[in-house]
């Protein structure tokens, strides 16, 4: 079992910036791709960004392209999101996912360990 834990959420402002991490334990960090989803109320759980398992190959959402960067640390067995220029319909739990390949993908449904989620709230 793969145990995920994200951090670094919060309430800012529109344009304001942050970064979340997500530590994982359980499994050999750099076997596994990770991947960021989101939620807002309402509505489905949306991705946001991926990366492999070496940290070669990354890829994002259109509506985050340019704003985001998603990076890791394998020595850290943390896998990073930076989000800048926050805007308000970036507000969402953002939650980790992680899966036993190499190569990232952004179907939900092909990560199998998710963590608990980390609230991001932008306001206007």
């Amino acid at each position: 079992q793969v145990q995920l834990v994200e951090s670094g959420g919060g309430l800012v402002q529109a344009g304001d910036s942050l970064r979340l991490s997500c530590a994982a334990s359980g499994r050999t960090f750099s076997w596994l791709a990770m991947g960021w989803f989101r939620q807002a109320p309402g509505k489905e759980r949306e991705f946001v960004a991926a990366i492999s398992s070496s940290g070669l190959n990354t890829n994002y959402a259109d509506s985050v392209k340019g704003r985001f960067t998603i990076s890791r640390d394998n020595n850290k067995n943390t896998v990073y999101l930076q989000v800048n220029s926050l805007k308000p319909d970036d507000t969402a739990v953002y939650y980790c996912a992680a899966r036993d390949v190499g190569a990232s993908t952004y179907y939900n449904y092909e990560y199998p360990y998710w963590g608990q989620g980390t609230q991001v709230t932008v306001s206007s």
